[in-house]
């Protein structure tokens, strides 16, 4: 009986630290993910065109070529691509990398 309590309780501890694990690898944004700023300022990085969509963010052209960081106000933004539009938040003094299109 002992022995299967120990078998049990191995289970539960791998499969709790296997999942706190992944929790620890998504930081609860959807279209894309943070990294360090290294000046404490916020930035977009568009890290995914779309294959070449021309994008527009807040209603203004994308320039800036992708992945490469460009200032931003944090708070709240619309992207466009081909006449669809995404609403993001980005946290203050960060870099977020939007790489996700999806639904």
């Amino acid at each position: 009986m002992r022995r299967l309590w120990l078998t049990l309780l191995k289970g539960t501890l791998t499969a709790g630290l296997t999942t706190t694990i992944a929790a620890c690898g998504d930081d609860g944004h959807l279209r894309g993910h943070l990294t360090n700023s290294p000046d404490g300022k916020t930035y977009l990085s568009i890290a995914d065109d779309h294959n070449g969509c021309p994008i527009k963010v807040d209603g203004q052209a994308w320039t800036v070529p992708v992945g490469t960081p460009k200032p931003i106000e944090p708070g709240e933004h619309k992207i466009e691509c081909y006449g669809g539009e995404i609403r993001f938040v980005i946290p203050e003094g960060v870099v977020f990398n939007f790489d996700y299109w999806g639904p």
